[in-house]
């Protein structure tokens, strides 16, 4: 791990773009589209009050546009100048943003640390001293959902949730993928502007009215299987977005975002030495849409926590990613989870589907348990053999008459 990390001070975007309490929610959706930003700092008397989001707005697309920006806010974390890069990271992660203001002692905004300033400085920093990157295909995930071009995006506001987290693929009738649609592609068709003149009562149609394939951006950004994380990261810098899919051959494309890679970060940040505890290690949960439930969100940490109790018997995880993917198209109510499992000794997979989402995340654990326990297991059988073969090499008895062979063979050499 680097003797110092970077801080907020230095990735941070000085003096960003700002919005006053009072100003109306058109003007924030303007200046999101003009600025390509997805959070707005809101002020009040020049003090930070919280962010109004692209995604607080997607969520009331019912209210005016003269609604005050002062009614979407959500509190942010509060990012120091000091606060090292790892920090930053699970902050941005815990909140669920994209990004984050950074204040002074008086808690004056100094400016905006954002996930894209993270990831542009991934491959500058070394998290390779661990055995090196992992590859894509083994931080991707499964899209929230795969959506066709000739889709209405009255559709995608159902899913804003799952498209907070990533954009979705867009594929044609016959299943290629032609382009992707995310948070900012939406803001772009809620901010058209309605052209006046008399309206057909019988033709009542809004901006949403529109299918996705006249605002997803094209074509969609892909890396192949193989391609490492800083390779990843790079590509996102070079082409501005917050997610690339993963194409292998004819299968189904896969989404990297960073949100992926910021959990890397934590996950390689965690100490490696010392005996691991449960409440140390980072658990992060996507895609749920009941997350909104308490009881079901205090269930599923009962599970993780006994869970990581025994895995952690075997390894010292760092990270566990629990993403929840519905099956939308099914009558079924089933649903896929997959899990990750970033330890010091790897990355461990499992996944589950079914319609029982609690029966679905003990099966995960349990067979993650296994995994690991398996690993420990042939680590300790090669540590063994290795043990003994190097035990034989010490004690092997040694032929008198070839050892004066050499000897002699060696004396007429140098003669």
């Amino acid at each position: 791990m680097p003797a110092a990390w970077p801080t907020a001070e230095t990735l941070m975007t000085e003096r960003p773009a700002t919005l006053p309490f009072d100003a109306p929610m058109s003007r924030a959706l303007g200046l999101m589209r003009g600025r390509d930003v997805h959070e707005i700092p809101v002020l009040r008397r020049s003090r930070l009050i919280g962010m109004v989001t692209a995604e607080s707005i997607a969520r009331r697309v019912g209210r005016a546009l003269t609604t005050k920006v002062e009614n979407l806010l959500i509190v942010p974390p509060l990012i120091l100048p000091s606060t090292p890069y790892p920090e930053i990271a699970e902050s941005l992660l815990a909140a669920g943003l994209r990004a984050a203001p950074v204040v002074g002692r008086h808690g004056e905004l100094l400016g905006v640390v954002s996930r894209s300033d993270l990831i542009q400085e991934l491959p500058r920093v070394r998290l390779d001293e661990r055995g090196g990157l992992p590859r894509v295909e083994e931080l991707a995930r499964a899209p929230g959902a795969i959506v066709r071009e000739d889709d209405l995006c009255r559709n995608l506001v159902a899913q804003i949730r799952l498209l907070e987290e990533h954009p979705f693929p867009v594929v044609d009738r016959k299943g290629r993928l032609v382009g992707a649609v995310g948070v900012r592609d939406l803001l772009n068709v809620l901010w058209r502007p309605i052209a006046g003149g008399k309206r057909d009562p019988r033709a009542v149609h809004t901006a949403l009215d529109v299918r996705v394939s006249s605002v997803m951006h094209a074509p969609a950004i892909t890396v192949t299987s193989g391609t490492d994380a800083a390779g990843a990261a790079r590509r996102m810098t070079e082409e501005d977005v917050s997610s690339v899919f993963v194409v292998d051959g004819g299968r189904s494309p896969r989404v990297l975002s960073q949100a992926d890679l910021l959990g890397l970060i934590v996950a390689r940040a965690r100490p490696t030495t010392g005996r691991p505890r449960v409440e140390d290690i980072y658990v992060e949960i996507t895609g749920l849409r009941g997350a909104a439930d308490p009881a079901l969100l205090a269930d599923i940490d009962q599970l993780v926590a006994k869970g990581l109790g025994r895995i952690a018997r075997y390894v010292r995880p760092s990270l566990l990613s629990l993403h929840f993917a519905p099956h939308s198209t099914h009558r079924t109510n089933d649903l896929t989870v997959e899990a990750r499992l970033h330890t010091a000794d790897g990355i461990y997979f499992a996944s589950h589907t079914g319609w029982n989402l609690m029966v679905g995340v003990s099966g995960l654990l349990e067979e993650l348990a296994a995994q690991t326990r398996r690993a420990r297991d042939e680590a300790r059988d090669r540590a063994r053999r290795s043990h003994r073969f190097a035990e034989s090499e010490e004690t092997a008895p040694v032929d008198p008459e070839l050892e004066e062979k050499i000897r002699a063979a060696t004396r007429n050499g140098e003669e």
